[in-house]
């Protein structure tokens, strides 16, 4: 077999996708990272690096890697137990498979000259990081829109859906993150909640201290020691009531800072969690929200349009695509890395609009926005 290897100058392509059970797949590929070695590696065997840093393959895997070349030190083969110096280059040509999302359409909304707006879908990473690279917004558009360059005006968590601005100039991003920093910009979202929301504004001022290790948010305040320093950074968030059904209700969120997870562990204090977002409900959240509030039954009224029903009209057989087979590669058979079979939906939070001094773009409701 003719292993043929990919870089970041390897653009997205159409044919890179499958589509299979309302999910998005990229067909496996072979790519090659590369880094250089930082202090806090140096000393460390290259097959001890790996495994304690890249915890997604068995130590075995990286063995084998090491022993066959496809993990060099410095563009050199090195034996399993070589030491890692300082500033080396570390380069891993590995077949790479990338996690799954939805199967629905980065719509896009307005495209202007030097900028566009799309609307978003859950579950699709913005730009790559991590193990995403063609399941993104960025590469998405690129493979199917022919949209490239483009440089993402601000954030939306994978899970959240909605409005998100690209660039299409570094300078023209620039112009937009000044405005963004300097609290110029009103940004605007609705989200689903449990229970009924006050009638009148709600704003919380209340710090947020992120811890990474868990992924998680937490709003400190109440029973915070008043003579312990508040680790969290300052967050604001204004909440408005839109309509109630006294089940849930649909709320408006306005964060004047861009925390971490700021809307969901804001709305979590304020004791109305997002109806699906399992990360932040409560036990008696999970009590008082019954029969359609979890994340996993959130897709079926979702208004985004799924690429299940153009591409796969009536057999999953007419998706099943070929890829090759890496008899190294410790995900393979499996189209998906190994911890991603299962399903995963996006959060009942949506951004609808962004505002600045001299500019407004917005973006649709959803379906779940319509409460009964």
């Amino acid at each position: 077999m003719e292993i043929v290897w990919q870089t970041p100058a390897n653009p997205p392509e159409p044919h890179d996708y499958i589509f299979r059970n309302g999910r998005r797949l990229v067909r496996p590929y072979y790519f090659e990272f590369i880094s250089h070695v930082k202090n806090r590696w140096a000393g460390k065997t290259v097959v001890d690096f790996f495994a304690y840093e890249f915890k997604g393959r068995p130590y075995d895997y990286y063995v084998n890697a090491v022993k066959c070349g496809r993990i060099q030190v410095d563009g050199e083969r090195v034996h399993v137990s070589y030491i890692l110096k300082s500033s080396q280059k570390i380069s891993h040509f590995l077949h790479r498979h990338e996690p799954p999302v939805m199967a629905f359409d980065v719509s896009v909304i307005l495209e202007e000259p030097d900028v566009v707006t799309v609307c978003k879908p859950p579950t699709v990473p913005v730009h790559p990081c991590g193990q995403y690279r063609k399941n993104t917004v960025v590469g998405i558009l690129q493979a199917e829109h022919g949209l490239t360059p483009l440089f993402p005006v601000h954030r939306l968590d994978r899970l959240v859906s909605g409005l998100l601005i690209l660039a299409r100039s570094p300078s023209k991003a620039e112009y937009f993150r000044q405005q963004i920093e300097g609290g110029m910009v009103n940004k605007q979202y609705i989200a689903k909640v449990i229970g009924v929301f006050p009638e009148n504004e709600v704003v919380v001022n209340v710090n947020i201290d992120y811890n990474a290790r868990e992924g998680r948010s937490t709003a400190e305040g109440g029973n915070s020691c008043s003579d312990c320093p508040p680790k969290g950074k300052p967050a604001c968030t204004k909440f408005t009531r839109i309509h109630t059904n006294g089940m849930h209700s649909l709320v408006l969120c306005e964060p004047v800072t861009g925390r971490t997870h700021q809307i969901r562990v804001h709305l979590q204090y304020t004791g109305h969690p997002i109806a699906n977002d399992v990360l932040y409900l409560s036990e008696e959240g999970v009590n008082r929200s019954s029969q359609g509030t979890t994340a996993d039954r959130a897709a079926a009224g979702h208004s985004l349009t799924s690429r299940m029903d153009q591409i796969c009209p009536s057999k999953e057989e007419e998706c099943s695509e070929e890829f090759s087979i890496d008899t190294l590669c410790t995900h393979c058979p499996s189209l998906v890395p190994n911890g991603y079979e299962g399903r995963e939906e996006g959060l009942w939070l949506h951004c609808v609009r962004y505002s600045g001094p001299d500019w407004v773009y917005e973006c649709p409701y959803p379906d779940w926005a319509s409460l009964p």
